[in-house]
């Protein structure tokens, strides 16, 4: 059977990374989240794939093409407007046969579970959700279950009416009778894929299949630091052939670093830190649990802790970003204690001894000039000068 993947969303959570590319294709381990969607529906012997997209559409396209170097046939199909999962789901109507499986095109997960997926819906004939225990049900489509069947299931409920640990692991297996569910399914506008599950619940049985191994999501620019080095742990060293490595430079297990990137003299690159292709490090640099995505520059002496660096960014000389737990507003939700030193956008300028507290976030094209110190948010384009 075919996966369809769902890749169309923007994630303005994760702005300002989001702005110049869709979420899908946000960097873990040197690869886009869904880069790791697809190498698992290939390791569970899915060789045809259906990727919807949309915002910004032409970043995954170009990256992707026909699927051959993943040896899998990779198909488009566009969600012009983003009008929820189900709404997505939709628009693969037409590209996929009586059977096939839904899979999120940016949660990580394993091969195996997709397969047991699979599995259970071969073995069953009947639709198959994944479920998945979490310590913060909240945040997810909590499911309730009688035993392996699916009762209910409730997106994002108030916290204190949990009615379950068991979260939507983001993959199902259908036939195509849930086109016709999902076009009768009552909707404000958009159409979540987790309401047409709720009230095919109540008609006919889902059944749900528990995954136990990986499943790692990105939902807030703090996750892709987490997630990143989660991969990491799996991963090891990876520092590719055309890497330039000075012999008194550090890189640490736990590390990759991609092709035509410079570490100078004395850096070092601790656990936890993805370096894209065509990078700087100078010397006596210090990379910490930090994503560094193409053609950034980190300068001589900088400090880079719990960090995203984006495309073509610069991190001026003994600029410090030291890292650590911070308060973080994101489209008005507060969040306490989450660890992001901060997020230097794209083509974004830090000058030499910066210094950015915890959970500063700088916009796309801002410039902050030598010795200023920052906090909070700051706006794409802005000019940030010292006093």
């Amino acid at each position: 059977m075919k996966a369809v993947v769902l890749a169309a969303g923007e994630g303005t959570r994760l702005e300002p990374l989001t702005a110049v590319r869709p979420k899908p294709m946000l960097p873990v381990a040197n690869k886009p989240l869904l880069e790791h969607v697809v190498e698992a529906a290939a390791d569970a012997g899915i060789d045809e794939v259906v990727l919807v997209v949309g915002y910004k559409r032409e970043r995954i396209q170009n990256y992707f093409g026909d699927g051959d170097d993943w040896d899998v046939d990779i198909e488009y199909v566009v969600q012009e407007k983003q009008l929820g999962t189900g709404h997505a789901v939709l628009q693969a109507e037409d590209a996929v046969g009586d059977e096939f499986v839904v899979l999120n095109g940016d949660l990580i997960m394993d091969g195996e579970s997709i397969s047991r997926l699979v599995e259970r819906y071969e073995a069953t004939g009947e639709t198959v959700m994944s479920v998945i225990r979490s310590d913060q049900p909240s945040a997810y489509g909590v499911v309730q279950l009688d035993g392996n069947t699916v009762t209910n299931v409730v997106e994002k409920p108030p916290q204190y009416t949990d009615p379950s640990n068991l979260v939507n692991a983001g993959a199902y297996a259908f036939d195509r009778s849930i086109f016709d569910v999902i076009r009768r399914t009552d909707s404000d506008g958009e159409r979540a894929i987790t309401d047409t599950l709720a009230e095919l619940a109540e008609e006919e049985r889902v059944l749900a299949v528990r995954f136990q191994g990986r499943w790692l999501d990105v939902s807030h620019l703090w996750d892709l630091l987490s997630v990143n080095a989660r991969v990491l742990d799996r991963v090891g060293k990876v520092v590719t052939e055309s890497t330039s490595i000075h012999e008194t430079a550090l890189v640490a297990g736990n590390t990759v670093v991609d092709q035509d990137t410079y570490v100078r003299p004395n850096a070092s690159v601790l656990p936890g830190v993805a370096i894209g292709p065509n990078v700087e490090v100078g010397a006596n640099a210090v990379l910490s649990n930090a994503v560094v995505l193409a053609d950034a520059t980190i300068e001589a002496g900088a400090v880079v802790t719990d960090c995203i660096v984006s495309e073509n960014a610069t991190i001026g000389a003994n600029t410090t970003i030291a890292g650590g737990d911070a308060d973080v507003v994101v489209n008005g939700e507060y969040y306490e204690d989450v660890r992001l030193g901060g997020v230097v956008g794209d083509n974004a300028s830090l000058g030499g001894g910066a210094n950015l507290a915890p959970g500063t976030v700088v916009g796309n094209g801002a410039d902050v000039k030598t010795g200023a110190s920052v906090s909070g948010r700051i706006d794409p384009g802005a000019v940030v000068r010292r006093g």
